[in-house]
C-alpha cells in the first residue's frame, strides 16, 4: 500500500504543478501585448523535487515593527520565476510567443501523460481486485 500511496502522491503533486505551470504559461500568452509584462514560469523538475520532500512554504510577510501583524503572503509562490528575455522588445514585454506556445504544448502533453498513467494504474488495480 505504501508504494501505491507514493505513486499516487507523486502523480497528484505532478498534476498540481503541471496545472499551475499551465496557468502561468496561459497568462504569459494572454499578456503578450501588455507593455512591461514579464513572462513567468517555474522550473518543474526542481519544484516537483522540493514539493515531494515537503519543502514548499508560503512566503512570510516582512514586518519592520513589533506593531505589525505577521502572516503569509496569499497568492505568492516562491517557485515562480521570471523568464530570461530571449528577444528585446521596445515596450519591455519579455513574452516570446514561440517559446510560450512550445512550453504550453509540451506541458499539456505531459499533463495528459500523467492523467493517462493514473487512469491505467486504477484500471490495473481494478483488474487485480476483480481477479481478471
Amino acid at each position: 500500500m505504501n508504494r501505491l500511496d507514493d505513486a499516487l502522491r507523486f502523480q497528484q503533486t505532478a498534476l498540481n504543478l503541471r496545472a499551475k505551470r499551465q496557468e502561468l504559461l496561459a497568462s504569459n500568452i494572454a499578456n503578450a501585448d501588455t507593455p512591461n509584462y514579464k513572462a513567468r514560469d517555474i522550473d518543474f523538475a526542481s519544484t516537483l523535487g522540493r514539493a515531494l520532500q515537503g519543502q514548499t512554504q508560503p512566503l512570510q510577510m516582512a514586518t519592520t515593527s513589533a506593531a505589525h501583524i505577521g502572516g503569509t503572503a496569499t497568492g505568492a509562490d516562491p517557485n515562480v520565476m521570471y523568464r530570461t528575455e530571449t528577444q528585446s522588445s521596445l515596450d519591455g514585454n519579455t513574452v516570446d510567443m514561440d517559446v510560450e506556445r512550445a512550453n504550453f504544448t509540451e506541458n499539456a502533453t505531459q499533463y495528459e501523460a500523467n492523467v493517462t498513467f493514473i487512469n491505467n494504474l486504477f484500471k490495473t488495480m481494478g483488474q487485480a481486485v476483480s481477479g481478471q
